[in-house]
């Protein structure tokens, strides 16, 4: 009886991702897609005067209306959803009413509601998708008490006899298993493989449930990865004309400058170039995900690897009164791999701990063979803040960063990404060990070459 209930528990938690909270990620990207094909629409309208762009302009705010509606429907019908919805369906109610009573049927909505829209949408999207990964964290604790009780329902059925104990087995361990190895595939890697569960009952309308959930977060992760890859792709261009513009005017090259427009120029100069290699991290980790990498490997000395890294980075730990401690046996044996792309990956994790320890401490680098013999096992180690448990297998993914660090340190949480996808490029394992308030150790291991 008590495995059944967790069964409806697991039923219902995945029937609510499939038909409410995909959905409605699905839905506010659509909207948020025809508010800047609005914005942009009402631009070229203004600029040019042409027709074409009020027609793109009106069938984007009918869209918009309708994804809207669309929302708004699942909460008629007894979802849960966000009260901001219906906050935002009255805001543009009266900002729509206002701009059909204008010269202009059908225009304009003003920009700044617009942008104002594309924020409230955005926080909601964001708050549904810590939904939808609570929701998963709760499929995995339903599915380890549903197995674990399983196991207890066949020792009690022992009692019965062997062939109760071997269809009980076959019946319920085999498919609870397979969806417990794809929900803990999803915690980590946010992706899973079809499960393979074929029966008619509550399993087999789990594991649809489950395969249809896995399908829609994979093609959700892969269309927010193309539109960020392109939306960088298209900024970057312009934004590298505007930062040659402003570097030009800064060399006086259209004319003389006084000291105060100068440093004006200097600063916006700079944070041109935070946006441009921001741009490009974004780039890196979509040609990452869409396999593009271009490995070229061969053998490195790991001696004079290390070291040289090292070096590279001594003058950044010397400004904050930090000593890189580094434990480097003179026989190691040379690694397997690309030398530029493992040097981003070591340069990421040396420069975090850096980040992140103290002014007047110490970061220590260990390198040893592992057991086997066939790899090198990499650590470095800081006096930072730590990561706490709940969120060591969170740091490695997209845009992720650690609750004590989101407001005080400059990132958007790529590198643990990035380097995660290069370490299993290379076939090898990248993983945190930590403690609060006691320092983290950032571990990876690279095979060594001729394995």
């Amino acid at each position: 009886m008590i495995l059944f209930v967790n069964i409806q528990k697991i039923v219902t938690i995945s029937e609510n991702l499939v038909e409410q909270n995909f959905e409605i990620s699905s839905t506010s990207k659509k909207m948020i897609e025809n508010l800047l094909a609005m914005e942009e629409s009402s631009r070229k309208y203004k600029l040019l005067k042409k027709d074409i762009y009020i027609q793109q302009y009106i069938s984007s705010r009918t869209d918009f209306s309708q994804n809207l509606n669309t929302v708004l429907e699942m909460g008629k019908k007894g979802k849960n959803i966000a009260a901001k919805w219906k906050w935002l369906d009255s805001e543009y109610q009266r900002v729509a009413l206002n701009a059909d009573n204008t010269a202009h049927q059908d225009l304009w909505i003003p920009e700044d509601d617009m942008n104002r829209w594309i924020q409230i949408i955005s926080g909601m999207q964001t708050q549904n998708e810590k939904l939808i990964e609570q929701s998963t964290r709760e499929l995995n604790r339903q599915s380890q008490m549903s197995s674990r009780n399983a196991l207890i329902g066949l020792a009690l059925s022992g009692m019965v006899g062997l062939v109760g104990i071997l269809f009980l087995s076959y019946s319920m361990i085999r498919p609870l298993k397979e969806l417990l190895k794809g929900i803990r595939s999803i915690s980590k890697d946010r992706f899973s493989k079809p499960i393979q569960v074929r029966s008619k009952d509550e399993f087999g309308k789990l594991a649809d449930a489950f395969n249809t959930m896995a399908v829609q977060l994979k093609e959700e992760e892969r269309m927010r990865s193309d539109f960020i890859g392109m939306l960088s792709h298209e900024i970057r261009t312009p934004l590298t004309s505007t930062r040659e513009s402003v570097n030009m005017i800064a060399e006086e090259v259209m004319g003389a400058i006084n000291e105060r427009q100068r440093k004006f120029l200097e600063i916006a100069s700079t944070e041109i170039g935070r946006i441009c290699d921001l741009l490009n991290h974004l780039m890196q980790v979509s040609r990452l995900e869409s396999l593009e990498l271009n490995i070229r490997k061969q053998s490195i000395n790991t001696n004079t690897f290390v070291s040289g890294c090292i070096n590279r980075l001594s003058y950044v730990a010397n400004t904050k009164n930090i000593h890189i401690d580094a434990s480097i046996p003179s026989e190691l044996p040379s690694i397997h791999g690309d030398p530029e792309y493992l040097q981003r990956v070591f340069y990421n994790l040396l420069e975090n701990a850096i980040k992140f320890s103290e002014s007047g401490s110490r970061v220590s680098v260990r390198i040893k063979p592992a057991k086997n013999r066939s790899m090198l096992l990499f650590f470095i180690k800081d006096n930072g803040p730590g990561v706490p448990e709940e969120e060591q297998t969170l740091i490695f993914n997209k845009y992720y960063q650690a609750k004590g660090t989101r407001d005080h340190i400059d990132g958007v949480g790529l590198g643990l990404n990035i380097s995660k996808h290069i370490i299993e490029a290379h076939d090898g394992n990248i993983w945190v060990e930590s403690k609060n308030n006691q320092g983290s150790t950032f571990c990876f291991s690279l095979p060594i070459a001729g394995h």
